[in-house]
């Protein structure tokens, strides 16, 4: 064969195998299954694997209104991510999309979901307020121990007959959630239920909610309790009227403002 026929076959064979070859401009699926724990002064996010081959990882974006412009807070290659710059009592929306290795992105994940954090502390101690007034009383606002009467206590220790009890005032509401494994099982505060006695057993793996009197919410998991004492954990939401103590609002995508692209925040 003739040399310059060759060459020009061969120019001809390569320059049919590029035509060919196909640039993926297919973004993957936008995550789903995206839920939101408010913790303390941070929100752990959580979302399903997407399944495609090349997929790269993932951008998790915030927002500080719900229908407000998504800003880039961080990436990551597995499906969880904490937000430890939240700030407790300052609610937070949270979107996740996902990217391959070609760059191609997501849109945002359907599941709108937000958070808020609240503080929460763990091993407190009351003792009965019949025998150590002074040491019965717990105040969430100030997530102190003192007296069962102050005008600022929210929950007092009482054991009466052999039985041990969680009280509060009569502008204070509290309700016995069953038992639970942790204190994270209660996620919202019930909006009916509460003790009309305003008094309920302290029963050992028991998470019960607190309606303060200032209209604030609370929780608290008992961990021991004794003929004098008892012990628990407790969250606190500091945000006033605000039921989530632990939250994950699924909503509508749709209704969200433009999302800031990637290349617009570099």
């Amino acid at each position: 064969m003739n040399k310059n026929i060759l060459i020009i076959a061969v120019f001809l064979i390569s320059a049919g195998c590029h035509e060919l070859q196909k640039i993926d401009t297919t973004p993957p699926a936008p995550p789903q299954g995206l839920h939101a724990m408010a913790l303390d002064n941070e929100v752990e996010l959580t979302w399903l694997h997407n399944t495609e081959r090349d997929l790269a990882g993932y951008n998790v974006w915030v927002s500080h209104r719900y229908d407000g412009d998504y800003h880039l807070l961080g990436s990551t290659e597995g499906n969880l991510f904490v937000d430890n710059g939240a700030t407790n009592g300052v609610r937070s929306y949270y979107g996740v999309s996902a990217y391959d290795f070609e760059g191609n992105e997501s849109e945002l994940s359907r599941d709108a979901v937000y958070a808020t954090p609240r503080p929460e502390g763990y091993g407190i101690s009351l003792d009965d307020y019949r025998t150590s007034p002074s040491t019965a009383g717990y105040d969430f606002s100030t997530y102190s121990v003192g007296t069962y009467d102050d005008k600022y206590t929210d929950v007092f220790f009482e054991v009466y007959n052999s039985f041990a009890y969680l009280n509060v005032f009569t502008d204070t509401d509290i309700q016995d959630m069953g038992y639970t494994q942790s204190l994270d099982d209660i996620t919202i505060a019930p909006s009916s239920g509460w003790s009309p006695s305003r008094s309920v057993e302290a029963i050992l793996g028991h998470t019960y909610v607190i309606w303060t009197w200032d209209d604030h919410y609370a929780k608290i998991r008992v961990r021991e309790v004794t003929a004098s004492r008892v012990m628990f954990d407790w969250a606190y939401q500091v945000a006033p009227s605000e039921p989530g103590l632990k939250r994950s609002i699924p909503g509508d995508r749709n209704r969200i403002g433009r999302v800031r692209s990637t290349a617009e925040l570099k």
